[in-house]
């Protein structure tokens, strides 16, 4: 749970600086810190490098400027980058990332979703899927879709913290639940 508050604020404020700067910069800091957070994921080395506290703060700092090197971060990301550092807060910047994505999305009045089939999806029935969906949310939807044969047939959605199961596995699943109860 602390984790969560730490990357709550931290990201708060980054939020805040780039709300300050404006619409691009705000964008911007959000795309650095999610491609610094895939570096760090793609590379768990570096990550247990900035958890071990053997590693001074400047050691981690020179690391640190070595992957954002491969990131598109500005003067702002990087000080703030220096300041988690500082901090020693750098194990965190996945969470960071993820929260500031989260609020850069509400601001941007975008819904996050996934849709699972039995069976891939065209293209274009992905697209009308989606466009049915942001219809119905009056919102704008980024919906990834996946197949899990697992559900056997029907679709898995879900869309923020909402979940609609209309998946065969899950009707089976009650009708299961209903024999043994005698309904």
């Amino acid at each position: 749970m602390t984790g969560n508050i730490v990357s709550r604020r931290y990201a708060k404020a980054l939020f805040s600086v780039g709300q300050k700067q404006g619409e691009e910069d705000l964008a911007a800091y959000g795309l650095a810190l999610t491609e610094l957070s895939q570096i760090l994921e793609d590379s768990p080395e570096a990550l247990r490098l900035f958890q071990n506290p053997v590693f001074s703060a400047d050691e981690k700092k020179a690391v640190l400027e070595k992957l954002l090197e491969k990131t598109s971060a500005g003067p702002v990301v990087k000080n703030f980058c220096s300041l988690l550092a500082d901090k020693g807060r750098l194990p965190v910047i996945p969470e960071i990332a993820s929260d500031y994505a989260g609020m850069l999305d509400n601001v941007q009045g975008v819904v996050r979703g996934k849709l699972v089939t039995a069976i891939k999806l065209t293209v274009k029935r992905q697209k009308e899927i989606k466009t049915r969906l942001e219809e119905q949310l009056k919102s704008k939807l980024e919906l990834d879709f996946a197949m899990d044969k697992d559900i056997l047939g029907g679709v898995v959605l879900q869309v923020g913290d909402k979940v609609l199961d209309a998946s065969i596995r899950a009707q089976l699943q009650m009708m299961k639940e209903q024999i043994k109860r005698g309904v």
